[in-house]
């Protein structure tokens, strides 16, 4: 389940107009029709951007009145965020381990065979 919804998340970043919808709303809440407005695009065709984001759980919505108010979905968020911390410690730790052997000479044209 979390590796779908992390699929979900990820597909719906694949799209540099939800990113940046992403951005504005690490600012705080805004209406769709203030998310379209930067983009040229109608109310319409946001809609659709916001819906994705939404099914990701990138994105929650409010009705207010006749506005529809997007909020950051931190929860999805922070799930992706673990998934990326995996592997950033990952590979952190294999190229720390690739510096302590090359710290240790073996990085510095000398090979096993030289020194036997």
């Amino acid at each position: 389940m979390v590796q779908q919804s992390l699929d979900k998340a990820f597909a719906a970043v694949s799209d540099p107009t939800r990113r940046k919808v992403l951005v504005r709303l690490a600012e705080g809440p805004a209406a769709v029709s203030e998310l379209a407005a930067p983009f040229a695009m109608t109310v319409t065709g946001m809609a659709k951007h916001v819906r994705v984001l939404e099914d990701a759980g990138l994105v929650t919505t409010e009705k207010v009145g006749r506005t529809r108010v997007c909020r950051l979905g931190e929860e999805r968020l922070e799930d992706a965020m673990a998934w990326i911390g995996f592997y950033q410690r990952l590979w952190e730790r294999r190229l720390d381990g690739m510096e302590a052997y090359f710290t240790l000479g073996l990085g510095k044209g000398e090979t096993k065979e030289d020194e036997a």
